[in-house]
């Protein structure tokens, strides 16, 4: 019995020994590298930018007094559309004191030279009626009465305006009421009734009442890099993306490239550009939307390429490595000349046919 026990443990030992060394001895061996293989083939190569920049009406007008005083009524709020003529705000007019009192004076002054030339007319018409004048000295008198007349109401008209920014004579002209000059969207009015007003003259810009924009008329604006600026030109397609709008992208054409640099450039150099874009019936945009353009800069419809994983860079030259054998992997050292790239793949211009496999990155080891 303990004979067999002694076996047994012999065998025991031997097999714990053989494992040992076959587990130690398959541990030593090198793992065989495998790579992933890479075909080139014939597609489509696009190199293309992206510029950051907003989607802006084309032409946003403000809407400026005619006359300065205090907004005593708003017709209008921001979102509202508007038509051409179309009533914004009124404008109540604070008449300076000094040209009040001089209005006033005129007035006084004009009716007191009407109420003297009506005596001088009505005297020498009776005077003309008798025979006892000509006719010549009866219409000089008229026509200096009738001149009377026409001054006090001209004071008066002058009067009025003075106080009230607006006559009789004029209400179909009147600048106290604030008008669209455009048909459009308002998008901001940044006057309270109560604010005071003033209008444009040559030392200050006057106060905005309204702006106002056409929306369906809107641009992209944008700045790309002096490196990339030569690739482009007027008339290019650009693609819009949206960041508000998720999923939806807009069509539009590059109409305008600045020809000198844009003094809001804060890093490299950079030029504006502007796109007309084209919005969908039914889709809403709102002015200052942060947005994207993607511009193709150069196009290859059928370039043999491989993904750029597959190239190795040698000072100014550039190599592939060719599949030669398969079990086990053989490789051999190819140089190449490349052209375009995509940021993906790049195009094999001399070197390698369609179909050729070429190395690409380390498998992982397998468990």
């Amino acid at each position: 019995m303990k004979k067999f026990f002694k076996i047994v443990l012999l065998v025991v030992v031997i097999a714990a020994f053989l494992g040992t060394f076959v587990f130690l001895y398959r541990k030593s061996r090198p793992e065989e590298v495998t790579y992933q293989t890479l075909t080139a083939e014939t597609r489509m190569l696009e190199r293309t930018t992206v510029v950051t920049g907003t989607i802006e009406p084309r032409d946003e007008v403000l809407i400026k007094p005619q006359i300065s005083g205090i907004i005593s009524e708003l017709y209008k709020e921001a979102g509202e559309q508007v038509k051409q003529g179309e009533v914004i705000a009124k404008v109540k007019v604070i008449p300076d004191m000094t040209a009040l009192s001089s209005a006033e004076n005129r007035v006084r002054l004009a009716r007191i030279n009407e109420t003297q030339s009506r005596t001088d007319y009505e005297r020498m018409k009776a005077l003309y009626d008798d025979g006892l004048v000509s006719a010549e000295e009866f219409e000089q008198t008229r026509l200096a009465y009738d001149q009377a007349k026409e001054e006090t109401v001209a004071a008066e008209d002058a009067l009025q305006i003075t106080k009230e920014g607006i006559s009789r004579s004029n209400a179909a002209y009147s600048t106290t009421l604030i008008r669209s000059t455009i048909d459009g969207l308002i998008l901001d009015v940044p006057v309270k009734v109560g604010n005071s007003v003033i209008m444009s003259n040559t030392f200050n810009d006057g106060t905005t009442i309204a702006s106002v924009a056409d929306m369906t008329d809107l641009v992209f604006k944008g700045t790309i890099d002096e490196t990339e600026v030569a690739r482009i030109h007027e008339g290019m397609p650009v693609k819009i993306t949206v960041g508000a709008l998720q999923g939806q992208t807009f069509t539009a054409t590059l109409e305008y490239i600045a020809p000198k640099v844009s003094s809001a450039a804060t890093s490299a150099n950079q030029f504006e550009i502007k796109a007309a874009v084209k919005i969908p019936a039914g889709v809403k945009i709102r002015a200052g939307y942060s947005a994207n353009a993607e511009i193709v800069l150069e196009r290859k419809e059928r370039a043999l390429s491989v993904p750029e994983g597959g190239i190795e860079y040698s000072g100014d030259s550039t190599f592939v490595y060719v599949l030669t054998g398969e079990r086990p992997q053989t490789f051999a050292r190819r140089q190449v000349v490349t052209g375009m790239s995509d940021g993906v793949n790049i195009e094999i211009a001399r070197g390698l046919k369609a179909g050729d496999k070429v190395r690409g990155n380390k498998n992982e080891a397998q468990n």
